[in-house]
This record gives structure tokens, sequence and C-alpha cells, in this order.
């Protein structure tokens, strides 16, 4: 399924993004904007729900609903990174 692997192209124009707004690429500079980066992770979120929408296409937002529910599960179980 090539759907999958252009996520992997999408992330990998958020970390282009992340590098140009920070200015770390010393042959471009202040490459990209924050707006740049936010509007690349936004990418990555379509390029993904497509993604899995042709996958599960029977009922992708259960599917996503439930994993959702399992992330948040996860999360009230586990203590802050703070250890608080």
């Amino acid at each position: 399924m090539l759907q999958v692997l252009k996520i992997q192209e999408e992330a990998g124009e958020v970390a282009e993004a992340v590098i140009g707004a920070l200015g770390l690429n010393p042959r471009k500079g202040h490459s990209h904007s924050w707006g740049d980066v936010e509007g690349e992770i936004c990418d990555v979120i379509v390029t993904g729900m497509v993604a899995l929408q042709r996958i599960a296409p029977d009922n992708p937002r259960a599917v996503f609903e439930q994993h959702l529910a399992d992330v948040v599960a996860r999360g009230l179980d586990s203590p802050p990174a703070d250890g608080r």
C-alpha cells in the first residue's frame, strides 16, 4: 500500500520545515516559518487518515476512535513524565 509510504514522505517534509524554521541548514538559512511546520503536520494527519480509510474502508472512524480510547487509557495508567 503506497499510501502508507506517503506518510513517511510527509513526515520528512515536517522535519525539513522544522530545520528551515530553526535556520539549521547552512545553505538555506531560515527557509520555513512555524506556519509551514503546522501545515506539514496537518498534511501528515490527512495522509494518515486517507491511508486508514483505504486499509479499513468499512469503518475507519471506529478504528480511529478505538485507537484514541486505547491511547487515553494508556495515558491514564501511566505516571506523568515529570514524576508527579
